[in-house]
């Protein structure tokens, strides 16, 4: 996921809580390794089901249909209230929310690992995305505190990137050990030691650090958000056993959009709006986050953050639907041939992936117009 390392993760127009000494804390290498295991776990649990999701189907009874809430309900979660755990974050304490979350995510996944049916493993996916939102601000603000000298902070930085960027694939190796070789339960419940140690560490490691100023969360904002997007990525499923052109199907993607409309209408007259519209009048910004949504706490870098996961739901859902749709009506002419249905399914999906894909490319090239050169100078990117 992409960061900002230049912008603080407190919410704009708030001031830091002054701290006790400017030195550089002298255990924050120990720190980042805190807070790259928090992240690299994050990361991981957004795509380790992947590959032992047939596993988990076939244990559980879980429908073709069905079977993308094991991914999207984690995504959904993380991305639907990452702005709304930033703010939390920054007032209630970086370091106390931190832990918090990790403690929270591991009983999360041990409920996910003994699931012993289909909506049991989504709640426990879902409320593994919740604790995800509030943890990752959390950890970003905890590295821009941490790490005050300008060089040092990039390095910083640069290995917290590396591990988002790296940490998905790395989950689809890791998902497959675990799945061959022990259980797809497994998954989940590697998470619990991972977390707990993690938070143990954490107490020793990390400082505490909180924004000042009022605190006022957008609450409204976030429920009509994650509402209208749960209703989206339910519309996708849905078409996908009942058709889009079903009457249930067309109600919930109304539903969603009257949802989503009225989150904007809220977000423009709310002075503490978890998506300040600002953020989208600016052409090249704009371009960013709906590019970041397509091909995938400051509160620019968690819109950046929360675009990635929600384009992973809505895609992972979308493209299930696509392909379980193509391999129904590939079964219906030929229903003795399963398995180049199946392929054939897949094949489409792939397809409408690049289409996608291709309109993200074709966003970059029209919307985003900003160069190295159109940076501020105190913003040009710093030399590891």
């Amino acid at each position: 996921m992409p960061v900002n390392a230049e912008t603080s993760p407190a919410s704009p127009g708030r001031a830091e809580a002054p701290t006790a000494a400017v030195a550089s804390d002298p255990k924050r290498w120990f720190a980042l390794a805190v807070i790259s295991v928090c992240q690299l776990m994050l990361v991981l649990d957004s795509s380790i089901m992947n590959i032992a999701l047939p596993h988990a189907q076939h244990a559980l009874g879980i429908s073709d249909a069905d079977r993308q809430w094991v991914v999207t309900a984690y995504t959904l979660g993380f991305g639907g209230l990452l702005l709304l755990g930033g703010r939390v974050a920054d007032f209630v304490g970086r370091k106390r929310v931190f832990i918090a979350g990790l403690l929270g995510f591991a009983v999360a996944s041990a409920l996910g690992g003994i699931a012993g049916n289909g909506p049991l493993l989504y709640a426990s996916r879902g409320l593994q995305g919740i604790f995800a939102a509030a943890m990752a601000p959390a950890a970003l603000s905890l590295l821009t505190t941490t790490f005050t000298e300008t060089r040092e902070r990039a390095r910083a930085f640069s290995v917290y990137g590396g591990i988002s960027g790296g940490g998905a694939a790395l989950g689809l190796v890791l998902g497959g050990l675990l799945t061959q070789y022990a259980s797809w339960r497994w998954c989940l419940l590697v998470n619990v030691p991972i977390a707990l140690v993690t938070a143990a560490a954490a107490g020793y490691v990390l400082k505490e650090s909180r924004a000042t100023g009022i605190t006022r969360y957008d609450v409204r904002g976030a429920l009509l958000a994650t509402a209208g997007l749960t209703a989206l990525v339910y519309g996708f499923a849905n078409a996908g056993t009942h058709g889009w052109a079903s009457a249930s199907t067309v109600a919930v993607l109304a539903g969603a959009v009257v949802l989503l409309v009225l989150f904007f209408i809220v977000e423009a007259g709310n002075e503490h709006a978890l998506l300040p519209l600002r953020l989208l009048r600016n052409r090249d910004r704009a371009g960013a986050y709906l590019t970041a949504t397509l091909a995938a706490a400051g509160v620019a870098s968690a819109l950046v953050n929360t675009t990635q996961q929600i384009g992973g739901s809505l895609g992972t859902a979308l493209l299930n639907t696509v392909a379980a749709s193509a391999t129904a009506t590939a079964l219906a002419v030929h229903p003795h041939l399963v398995q180049e249905a199946a392929v054939h399914g897949y094949r489409v999906a792939f397809a409408v992936a690049a289409a996608i894909l291709l309109a993200g490319s074709a966003t970059v090239l029209v919307m985003v117009r900003a160069r190295r050169d159109d940076l501020p100078a105190g913003h040009q990117p710093a030399a590891l």
